[in-house]
This record gives C-alpha cells, structure tokens and sequence, in this order.
C-alpha cells in the first residue's frame, strides 16, 4: 500500500524506514478507510456515522484488549501494543470524520482550527510516537506542520469541496473580503478573492514555518523526511501564488520540476 496517498500523512515513503513499513500502514488502512467511509460513495448521513461509530467501537475494543476479527482492526491492534501508542488521536481522526458529514460550513478560524486539530494533528503525533520521539516543543510543531498541510490542502481544493457542498474558507473571512458562497461556485476570481486567497495563503505559511524547525531536531530520515515535506507544502503555496490565486482553473500541486527545487531547499534548511 503506498503511504503517501492519504493527504494528511506527513510521509515521504522512500524515506520510512523498512521496520515501520508494517506500522504506518497499519495506522494508514484505518485513516483511508474512515475517511472513505465519511467521504465517498453515496451513502446517506446516517449511515456514514453508524459506520463510524462502529470504528469507534472497535478501538474501544482493542483499549480493552479484546482480540480483533477484522483484520485491519487486528493489525492495528498488534501496532497499538508493540509501540504502546495512544488511542485518542486515532478517535480524534474520527471525530474529525463525523464532523465531515455534518459540518459543510466554518463560521471562524478558530473553528476551523479545532477541525485540524482532530483532522490533521493525530498523524504527526501518531508518527512522532512511532519514532519515539516526543515531548512538549515537538509536538506543539508537530501540530503547526500538521494543521498547516490540512490548510493548504484546503485551499488548493476549493473547487473540489465546493462540489461535495463544502467551504472550509471560514465565513467571517468570506465576509471580510467580500466574497459570496454564490461566486465561489461559479469560480469567479473577481472581487475580494484574490485579497482572501493571499490572506488564507500566508496563513499557512506562517504555520508552516512556525513548526519547521521540528526537522532540524529530528534525528536520520524522519528529519530528513520532514523537511521535504514542509519545503513540498511551501512550494504548493507558491504554485497558488503564481496561479495568482486562481484555484478553480489551475489545481496547484506539485509537479516532478518541483521536487529538484525541493530537495535543494530541504538541504539548505
């Protein structure tokens, strides 16, 4: 299974370590998997959050030790013990799940924040434990990194979460910029858009760049993996920029050109 499909896996998979290879995809298949479950086929609401639930039942279960039959469950369980990893950021991922079925606005940034929190910010803890490689200051990076790559999967994605009847441009910002619901669909740039697309832009970097020296302190490839993976979400910023924030007709993302530039400024980091 390729580990670097799922958009909030902060991994770049060359660079994993063979020893975690079984691990990672172990967390992955369970956070593929919810996400699915909240965001694709055409199930109704209601039937997407039983199936949550259930999720959530089964992590339960494997809190109290009980032997899973499913085996993506079983496999998760086996790496809950050997790395004797926490189970709330998994039922976080799924909390963030469930709001996806019901949650299609954000009325601020603080709103969209705690989202990210549960969204975004469980993969890089569940990382930094397979590592072992926690404490206070790294985490808190870990998070601003995390939240950061959500955001601008986000802003790189308007078109696509319009589409799925989703905005995750925080209402108080499409109002201070002038912007409507309405122009959005349409994929109008005119206006206040560019201002909010600049505005959210820097948002990201700022985050980015606030947890960027978590790489520098991490020791062999999963430093050396966090770098690519900040300079990559920078570039992906600079591709909106250079689109001049027009993200219905120009998807920014990162072309094979861009990792050369990104491998220099990883080494240069």
């Amino acid at each position: 299974m390729a580990v670097d499909h799922y958009e909030n896996f902060p991994v770049a998979s060359f660079l994993l370590p063979r020893r975690l290879v079984p691990a990672v995809e172990a967390i992955y298949a369970f956070a593929r998997s919810a996400d699915d479950l909240a965001d694709e086929g055409d199930a109704a609401p209601g039937e997407r959050l039983a199936a949550l639930a259930a999720y959530e039942s089964a992590l339960d279960a494997i809190g109290r030790g009980e032997p899973q039959a499913d085996p993506m469950f079983a496999r998760l369980a086996a790496v809950v013990a050997q790395y004797r990893l926490q189970l709330q950021p998994m039922r976080d991922l799924l909390s963030a799940f469930k709001q996806d079925v019901v949650t299609p606005r954000y009325a601020d940034y603080a709103l969209l924040l705690d989202y990210c929190r549960r969204s975004a910010n469980p993969v890089g803890r569940l990382m930094l434990a397979l590592y072992d490689c926690i404490d206070a200051t790294r985490l808190r990076e870990s998070d601003a990194i995390c939240t950061a790559l959500q955001l601008i999967n986000f802003w790189q994605d308007v078109a696509i979460d319009i589409a799925k009847g989703r905005i995750y441009i925080p209402q108080e910002d499409l109002v201070r910029f002038g912007v409507t619901e309405d122009q959005i669909m349409r994929g109008d740039t005119g206006g206040g858009w560019r201002a909010l697309m600049a505005f959210e832009v820097e948002r990201a970097r700022a985050l980015m760049l606030k947890g960027a020296g978590l790489p520098l302190r991490l020791p062999g490839r999963i430093g050396w993996e966090l770098r690519m993976v900040v300079q990559g979400g920078l570039r992906i910023l600079e591709a909106i920029e250079q689109a001049d924030c027009d993200v219905f007709r120009h998807r920014p993302k990162l072309a094979a050109g861009d990792w050369m530039t990104i491998a220099w400024r990883a080494m240069r980091m």
